[in-house]
């Protein structure tokens, strides 16, 4: 059976496969998570069924797990990249949208903690667009 979607990190190290349904794709503005991704938001799947199966590099992987909070990230030991974890002890799936090489199985659903927003992350869909680097 293949599976329904494969990731990786940015150097390659990393690889996994999903198999399974995923209930919420969401984009979280909170400050960690901007701080986590070093962008205006998170972009992550969440299922408390899909399987993850580490294909390479699990050796590779380390986890962030913010003090006092719930706030969790996985990534790679030698990129950096974000890549999946599970968390709330095992219960939830939590899949860096970015770290997928297939298309992501559902679009999302909601931007949360919406007050936590970049000054800056407003109507950007008004900017010009470029198909590479505009230099």
């Amino acid at each position: 059976m293949r599976p329904e979607a494969l990731g990786g990190c940015l150097c390659g190290a990393v690889r996994y496969e999903l198999r399974g349904d995923f209930e919420h794709f969401l984009l979280c503005h909170c400050a960690r998570c901007r701080k986590g991704t070093g962008s205006a938001h998170a972009a992550n799947l969440f299922s408390k069924t899909a399987e993850l199966r580490w294909l390479s590099g699990e050796a590779q992987l380390r986890v962030y797990a913010h003090p006092g909070t719930r706030h969790v990230k996985s990534f790679c030991s030698q990129c950096g990249s974000a890549v999946p974890s599970l968390q709330m002890d095992g219960s939830l799936l939590v899949v860096p949208a970015g770290s997928l090489d297939t298309e992501a199985p559902i679009r999302p659903q909601a931007h949360i903690f919406g007050q936590s927003r970049a000054g800056w992350d407003d109507c950007l869909e008004a900017l010009p667009t470029f198909p590479s680097y505009p230099g």
